[in-house]
């Protein structure tokens, strides 16, 4: 496996081609007093919109990114670009984080610090990790997506294969919403190496078996109610035509914009509503900036093509032996407790009040805490 270092750096001519087109955007009428019920509402967008093109510094985020170590490895023809920090402490565990959609490995930058260097954070005593942050194939600099069949599974075994070239043996996984799906899949292809795999954002689904759906308890109940009645437009969009939407966003910073942002309002854990009460209004922009920079709103989507059309996906399969950890954000998370017992080897469940979907960009001292206290377990 190639792997070489990589620096962050965008054109000057394509930050000068994103505030023109942000400027010279083309507006779309709308029904007055619908708020957010019919998708992103003007009023919302068009001040966001307007100080990604005049406030916002892609520069100075690019340079915070770039204190940290990024590199690019080619495996079966892909590019893979991955973060790895190392933990001064000896004897720390090696961790990988992985993100999922519309998110990237920006979900994980404040806990890094913490996860690496625990004693520089006020922990003396605490659990330290080597962290590697790959972007999944397809989003970010892990772009172009070098041909169709990047379905979970596969990237599980990329995944597996780039912490074996690192020198990591035996490592633990963390993933939430697709980096939850993948982070499982890993641990069903590689029991053997895998310490232990933690969780967030995870969805359950019944098997269709008679009589399971009897002895779910009322929170179990909410939770599939709440899946059931799950706003998929999106979804249903993204796993059917992933090159469609492509054009559209992929012209449009607005478009992309738009479309990002209504899932994060959906889903973060918000006292106003609002995304950037909770997640920093810059950090926001840094992630949509990298969507658009890189051009992959519709390299992204393909996860969700190749996830709906692998038959393996649908397929039973063996209950995970991987000792597993599942932290569940109350307010956001439709994780069914009896089903995540059923499909994987839970050794450690925790809920939270606060916190949403996008747990370690919302609540990073929770997660941290939480990753530390299901490792701690395994030992």
């Amino acid at each position: 496996m190639e792997i070489r270092p990589f620096t962050i750096h965008v054109a000057d001519d394509a930050i000068a081609d994103l505030r023109a087109r942000l400027a010279g955007a083309r507006w779309p009428s709308e029904l007055p007093g619908v708020g957010w019920s019919r998708g992103v509402p003007g009023e919302y967008l068009r001040p966001l919109a307007e100080y990604w093109r005049t406030g916002y510094d892609w520069r100075r985020a690019e340079e915070k990114l770039n204190a940290l170590p990024h590199f690019i490895a080619r495996l079966d023809g892909q590019a893979i670009h991955f973060l790895h920090v190392r933990s001064p402490e000896p004897g720390a565990t090696p961790l990988m984080l992985i993100h999922g959609w519309p998110s990237s490995f920006l979900e994980f930058l404040d806990v890094i610090g913490p996860l690496t260097a625990p004693r520089s954070h006020g922990k003396e005593t605490a659990q330290a990790f080597h962290l590697v942050i790959p972007s999944i194939p397809g989003f970010g600099f892990s772009t172009p997506l070098a041909g169709a069949g990047w379905t979970h599974g596969r990237i599980a075994e990329a995944f597996a294969s780039l912490m074996a070239a690192l020198g990591y043996e035996r490592f633990g996984v963390q993933g939430g919403d697709t980096g939850a799906f993948i982070a499982t899949e890993i641990g069903q292809k590689a029991p053997e190496r895998v310490i232990g795999v933690h969780v967030n954002a995870l969805f359950t689904f019944p098997s269709g078996q008679e009589g399971e759906l009897e002895s779910l308890d009322e929170a179990d109940r909410e939770r599939l109610a709440a899946m059931e009645s799950f706003n998929d437009g999106y979804m249903q969009i993204q796993w059917s035509s992933p090159q469609t939407l492509a054009y559209a966003l992929n012209d449009s910073p607005v478009g992309q914009l738009a479309w990002i942002m209504e899932q994060f309002q959906a889903w973060t854990h918000s006292p106003t509503g609002r995304p950037e009460d909770v997640i920093d209004r810059d950090l926001l922009l840094t992630n949509v900036s990298l969507y658009w920079f890189t051009g992959s709103a519709g390299s992204s989507a393909q996860i969700y093509y190749e996830a709906r059309h692998n038959p393996a996906a649908w397929e039973p399969r063996p209950r995970g032996t991987v000792p597993t950890g599942v932290l569940v954000s109350k307010a956001r998370d439709m994780t069914v407790r009896r089903f995540a017992e059923r499909d994987y080897n839970v050794v450690h469940w925790s809920e939270y009040e606060m916190g949403g979907h996008f747990f370690a960009l919302e609540a990073p001292s929770l997660f941290v805490d939480d990753v530390r206290a299901f490792f701690a377990k395994l030992h």
